[in-house]
């Protein structure tokens, strides 16, 4: 019975401390926010059947962004994609059905990609 007791005294002092109008507690802070890149986002659908298309299966393609924008894959497919560089400037690693990728293109120039599971699937990021 006295550990209930102290339990409960426990209980109330730590319910009335929260409670409290005292303004002696440290400020609760947030984390600083990841920096988004710079310049509007350009969507490319990895459409559905994709792994028996060729060209067709990045919709669109090719993609125009300006430098320094971003280009988001999104897989509506019903299964696992890639959206890999043909030179290695990147690699998306695996985009399950319903999951996204998004690169920055920081330079000009035409890049060329595919997907690392179904090779016949390729596209193009034209970036000016």
């Amino acid at each position: 019975m006295r550990f209930l007791t102290a339990l409960s005294a426990l209980l109330l002092l730590c319910m009335a401390a929260g409670c409290s109008d005292s303004n002696n507690s440290a400020p609760v802070t947030s984390p600083s926010p990841t920096p988004t890149p710079s310049g509007p986002g350009t969507p490319v659908s990895i459409v559905f059947g994709a792994s028996t298309m060729t060209s067709a299966a990045f919709a669109p393609s090719p993609v125009s962004v300006a430098v320094g924008g971003t280009v988001t894959w999104t897989n509506n497919d019903s299964t696992t994609h890639t959206s890999t560089s043909d030179n290695g400037a990147w690699n998306s690693g695996s985009i399950v059905p319903g999951g996204t990728f998004t690169r920055m293109f920081s330079t000009a120039g035409t890049f060329t990609y595919h997907c690392t599971i179904h090779p016949n699937m390729v596209g193009t990021v034209t970036v000016q």
